[in-house]
């Protein structure tokens, strides 16, 4: 479970013991909003902040590992180029097979599909109702990606680290950035879901939702979606 100091932290800023909690993270990248809405928000941040050591290996993934693959590969494609020159020349004079124009037609359709969901199942959609300015808000508060969800009796608090940790679960200097009554927000999840792949949602009265997974601390999520689907 979460540390000790998480609790006890979530205790004073609660006022009284969590029925649950869980650290998670909105688990899809955030839409782009449209200009003026992002604009009238503050313009702030839509992606969260990184460790300086994830810049350090990415900087040696492409410097060093990208050239390494390239120069490996370099003498197989030299060996393919002419095989597939061949076998381009043969297939120029033959038409497209029907199974290609379905296969075609299916790629088409998917992609239809993904515009058609500009929102990437984030949200639902609405930049102007309540999950939708929580979203323009999200990492202005923290560029830390996690976020600590607790049910109280009467409400659900969102709270966040201000700081940059690799291990944001053993935080102790988190501190409320939203909360909702419980006549405002309902949260929707089911139990026994696969581990790595669990998500909740954030249901306001509105009829916005934002749905959060990366559920963190396995025993706090998997209390946390048994009392929610309870």
């Amino acid at each position: 479970m979460a540390k000790r100091a998480v609790h006890r932290r979530a205790r004073k800023i609660l006022g009284e013991e969590p029925v649950a909690l869980v650290w998670c993270e909105i688990h899809k990248p955030i839409p782009i909003p449209p200009v003026d809405v992002h604009r009238a928000a503050g313009k702030g941040r839509l992606k969260p902040g990184h460790h300086w050591l994830l810049y350090v290996g990415a900087v040696a993934f492409f410097f060093v590992v990208i050239p390494m693959m390239l120069i490996d590969k370099l003498a197989d494609q030299l060996k393919r180029l002419s095989r597939t020159r061949q076998r381009r020349g043969a297939q120029a004079g033959q038409p497209q097979t029907p199974s290609d124009a379905r296969a075609s037609a299916s790629d088409r359709g998917r992609a239809r599909d993904r515009r058609q969901d500009p929102a990437n199942g984030v949200f639902d959609g609405d930049w102007n109702l309540t999950a939708g300015r929580l979203l323009l808000r999200w990492y202005g508060h923290s560029r830390n990606p996690k976020r600590l969800v607790m049910l109280a009796r009467g409400r659900v608090c969102i709270a966040a680290s201000p700081c940059r940790r690799l291990s944001p679960t053993k935080a102790d200097d988190f501190r409320t950035v939203a909360e909702f009554p419980l006549d405002q927000v309902r949260v929707e999840g089911e139990a026994g879901q696969p581990r790595g792949f669990a998500t909740f949602r954030l249901c306001f009265t509105d009829g916005s939702w934002l749905e959060v997974g990366r559920l963190a601390e396995p025993e706090d999520a998997d209390h946390f979606l048994r009392t929610v689907s309870g």
